[in-house]
């Protein structure tokens, strides 16, 4: 009896593995989009998805830059550019989504990011999430693709087409910099937090590309947090801060001595300047723009 109940049981199994590889081969074949994230997890979808809700500007500005914001139903609170989206319903931010608006809005697909808490709450729920966070050029760069990819049609070749743009613009901003401008330290604090922007960061990245030199270095992260004593020993020529962190920036401790503050070198980005130079998205050329023309600005005063 024992071998014979023994028998059943691997039957059973048997049975249900066979079922599992039948199920999976089925999604499979329906799928006509399978999209990694950056958890790790693959999407399969069967059609590109028309109802889509964005929890980050940066990647409502890919999918807008790709021809596809109609397809947007509602995004973040941050998400203001381009205009259009701005009318479209706020669902709160990653750490505060309104989850019970976003099932109302019946989306086919839901963008946010990796580190953000909320997908497996969403997923529990029957919708479909997929992570992706940029943090460096070669992540916009790839994002953008995987979202070329999800949007279907001709999406991933004018992903393509958008990064090769986006490519030759920068280095020929780098290649028409005044000669005096490469090799100057330059300090981008991200907030008053003294959370700072490094070489590993995007925002750093495009600094190198520029031909400048970050006091930041790569080895401490992308967005680190510092002691402000570190800034007044590094010693930047040029610093570049947003208009709200940039109050009584010379009152600080020991900054009076800084030589970008002795010799008026500090860029004050307006907040709509601040977010296109914080945006991992498609619009790095005219982050870019605005780092030169503070590089510029910095070198007349």
């Amino acid at each position: 009896m024992f071998f014979v109940a023994q028998k059943q049981t691997l039957k059973t199994l048997t049975q249900k593995f066979l079922f599992l590889l039948f199920m999976l081969a089925t999604g499979l074949s329906q799928a006509k989009i399978a999209v990694k994230d950056d958890r790790g997890m693959t999407l399969l979808m069967a059609q590109p998805p028309q109802r889509i809700i964005s929890l980050v500007p940066s990647l409502t500005e890919m999918i807008c830059q790709l021809g596809a914001c109609g397809r947007l139903v509602a995004t973040d609170r941050y998400s203001n550019y381009p205009a259009q989206v701005s009318r479209l319903p706020k669902v709160g931010g990653l750490e505060d989504a309104n989850v019970e608006l976003i099932v109302a809005l019946k989306p086919d697909i839901i963008l946010l990011w990796n580190s953000a808490r909320i997908p497996p709450q969403l997923e529990s729920l029957g919708l479909k999430v997929i992570a992706l966070e940029p943090k460096t050029l070669e992540d916009v760069e790839r994002i953008l693709q995987k979202i070329g990819l999800l949007l279907g049609g001709n999406g991933q070749e004018q992903a393509q087409l958008l990064w090769q743009d986006i490519n030759t613009s920068i280095d020929k901003l780098a290649k028409n910099l005044p000669p005096s401008l490469p090799g100057k330290r330059v300090y981008y604090e991200v907030d008053s937090a003294f959370y700072a922007a490094s070489e590993a960061s995007f925002v750093g990245q495009l600094l190198t590309r520029l031909g400048v030199k970050n006091i930041v270095p790569a080895s401490m992260g992308p967005f680190p947090q510092l002691n402000p004593e570190y800034v007044v020993r590094a010693n930047p020529d040029v610093i570049m801060v947003n208009q709200h962190n940039a109050q009584g920036l010379e009152k600080r401790p020991g900054w009076s001595n800084i030589e970008a503050v002795r010799q008026k070198r500090v860029c004050v980005f307006t907040p709509e300047q601040s977010d296109i130079l914080v945006r991992p998205g498609p619009r790095i050329v005219q982050a870019a723009q605005l780092m030169v023309r503070c590089l510029e600005q910095g070198q007349r005063s």
